[in-house]
């Protein structure tokens, strides 16, 4: 199929050959992205770079009061 024409195929033809682009290119991006860290890894990421605010800060809620009394 690689030698065949645009103008010679079928448009199941066509259909197939974008399959198979699509479905290479989405093989190398997985294989590209995958995170190879372990679930210890991870976890210890999260830690180091959850934030957490201060003490007298505002609640959720209190900001939202805040935005709709403006």
């Amino acid at each position: 199929m690689a030698s065949a024409k645009i103008v010679d195929m079928t448009i199941d033809d066509i259909k197939a050959l974008i399959t198979e682009v699509v479905d290479e290119r989405l093989h190398n991006w997985w294989q590209q992205s995958r995170d190879t860290r372990s679930i210890e890894e991870v976890l210890a990421a999260m830690d180091r770079l959850r934030w957490t605010p201060p003490q007298r800060s505002p609640s959720t809620t209190e900001l939202l009061r805040e935005d709709r009394v403006r």
